[in-house]
């Protein structure tokens, strides 16, 4: 059954991700009759997603103009992301950038664009991405977690800016088997050893970090901003003895 509170007159921008989470978002959204606008780098990977209207564009690269949209936005979902594991003592300035421009920079970019548009509607929501390793300390992480902490604090800070018409809110998942995962998941002992990690003995999949994302795109998140969901198998809170 379709969203009471979500119509056709409700317009939707997923940014990146297409291939694993955000395509998820984008089937979702368009299954529940929203208009579904999708940023990527390789829009072939969307195209055969029904509903959806695919624009070709990299919005870390400044020379690469971010297409114009017309009317209300009633949600963006940022969701480009990197997974750069390196020791601390062999990362350099470039993988540093790297996941600065990917995670955080695009996303400011891409937020202050369409800024207007998303006040034009009455209600609108951002959803950003982090990951597990900002409030968990994992080795080898140190530039990913420094990029998605600054995505947290700018979604608590945007959430206190925007309030009361733009809602702001953030996922954090462990890691979920997407393409972007795949040299982390590509043989068994090593999909045995990640799940391992986790209090549920899995590794997220694609549909429940999705899901978590198009709840909080739509009113049925109505009266949540500045929050960070963590979605990482127990990973950050459960211990087991």
């Amino acid at each position: 059954m379709p969203d009471e509170r979500l119509t056709m007159n409700e317009t939707y921008l997923i940014v990146g991700g297409t291939s694993g989470v955000g395509r998820h978002v984008a089937e979702v959204m368009a299954q529940r009759d929203a208009r579904v606008h999708i940023l990527s780098r390789g829009s072939k990977e969307v195209a055969d997603v029904p509903g959806t209207v695919t624009h070709r564009c990299d919005v870390v690269d400044e020379a690469s103009p971010l297409p114009h949209i017309e009317g209300p936005l009633h949600g963006l979902a940022y969701m480009p992301g990197t997974i750069t594991l390196k020791p601390f003592h062999l990362l350099r300035q470039r993988n540093l950038m790297e996941d600065l421009q990917v995670n955080y920079l695009g996303a400011v970019r891409v937020i202050q664009h369409y800024l207007k548009n998303l006040k034009e509607a009455e209600e609108a929501s951002v959803v950003l991405m982090s990951t597990v390793a900002v409030q968990t300390g994992l080795p080898y992480h140190a530039s990913i977690a420094g990029a998605k902490g600054a995505v947290e604090g700018l979604t608590r800070s945007l959430a206190a800016e925007l309030a009361p018409g733009i809602r702001v809110n953030a996922v954090a998942p462990s890691l979920t088997d997407t393409p972007l995962a795949s040299t982390l998941l590509n043989q068994p002992a090593k999909r045995q050893t990640a799940a391992e990690r986790h209090p549920l003995k899995r590794v997220g999949m694609p549909q429940e970090i999705g899901d978590l994302v198009s709840f909080l795109l739509t009113g049925r998140s109505g009266w949540m901003t500045g929050q960070v969901l963590h979605a990482d198998g127990g990973l950050s809170a459960v211990r087991l003895l």
